[in-house]
């Protein structure tokens, strides 16, 4: 086993195949413990195939893994204790209450009466459902749910808690509101969600890890990884629209400090800089070119990188038919 005594999951060398189709190759992770972790990729990367391993749904082809320090695959039910699951789509019974499905939920990992009600009430305050505690799931929101959902990954206190795709179908208010709930629980629990909302991820997760093609692409801190592989860029928007902003784009290219310039859609330019001492300079010398060329500046901004730029980057201009070149894993401070 990997010596970490900080890591909630750990990987090594976990695969899966389907006969010739490989799921997950040599996934090798270290998840530290009380993160709220980001698991991202396109569809078929292999996120759900990892998730199930994880969670002891599916064994592995080949490697091993460890959650709360207990290895998958081997003391199942002793793994069960300490693991939190939660689908992308939970069903419930809707004829149950909510305070009766979380009792119910107690039940199941052999909690006492007292304790098991106990539990679930503590647990409907934490989500925010305390005073739909006697109401019945069938008339609850989608949010709700979802909500309740995490409730339900948390009856037995787990050690890590598994999130597929946690907010992709709910609402703006529902979304927000799962997220605040998501940042809370790192006090209490391992967070390790999988998601397509890139935005979402941002907001809360501290580390994230790309998977495409059943590798990994890259793993570490948000904050590090955007900072790393995303360059910093401006956005401009002249009075002229269109017409003003292609007559202007031949003065700056004649520039060393513009690494590319993109027209956009709604004629605003977004300038990208190898570095920021060449961004520092655009910076000085834009707002000059404009006035010397008498053109009015309408629009003018540092655009922040997002989770999206990275993805884009690193895995939406990837050839499908060339072999993934993981990149060098990010040492953090943590």
């Amino acid at each position: 086993m990997l010596q970490n005594d900080n890591a909630a999951i750990i990987c090594q060398n976990l695969s899966r195949r389907y006969g010739s189709l490989v799921a997950l190759d040599d996934l090798n992770l270290s998840v530290p413990a009380h993160s709220v972790f980001g698991f991202l990729g396109p569809n078929g990367a292999g996120k759900s195939t990892a998730i199930k391993l994880l969670t002891g749904q599916i064994q592995p082809s080949q490697g091993q893994a460890w959650v709360a320090g207990i290895k998958v695959g081997g003391k199942t039910v002793e793994a069960h204790r300490h693991i939190g699951y939660l689908s992308e789509l939970p069903q419930f019974y809707g004829w149950m209450r909510g305070q009766e499905f979380l009792e119910f939920i107690g039940e199941l990992f052999g909690l006492k009466p007292t304790e098991r009600r106990e539990r679930a009430k503590s647990l409907l305050r934490t989500v925010g459902l305390e005073e739909a505690a006697r109401r019945k799931i069938s008339g609850y929101s989608g949010g709700m749910r979802q909500r309740l959902g995490i409730a339900q990954a948390m009856v037995n206190r787990p050690a890590v808690i598994f999130l597929d795709e946690p907010v992709s179908a709910l609402d703006p208010l529902g979304r927000r509101d799962v997220l605040k709930l998501l940042d809370d629980l790192r006090s209490e629990t391992t967070v390790f969600m999988s998601s397509h909302v890139l935005l979402d991820v941002d907001r809360v997760c501290d580390r994230i890890a790309i998977l495409n093609r059943g590798k990994l692409v890259i793993e570490g801190p948000t904050a590090e990884l955007k900072a790393r592989y995303t360059q910093p860029n401006l956005e401009l928007e002249l009075e002229g629209g269109i017409a003003a902003a292609q007559a202007f784009l031949p003065i700056l290219q004649s520039h060393e400090w513009l690494g590319r310039v993109e027209l956009l859609e709604n004629g605003r330019l977004k300038l990208a800089f190898g570095n920021e001492t060449a961004m520092r300079k655009a910076n000085y010398e834009i707002p000059r070119l404009v006035a010397a060329h008498n053109l009015g500046l309408l629009h003018y901004e540092l655009s922040v990188p997002t989770l999206e730029d990275i993805f884009v980057e690193l895995v939406g201009q990837a050839d499908p038919s060339q072999p993934i070149s993981p990149q060098p894993l990010v040492v953090s401070s943590q």
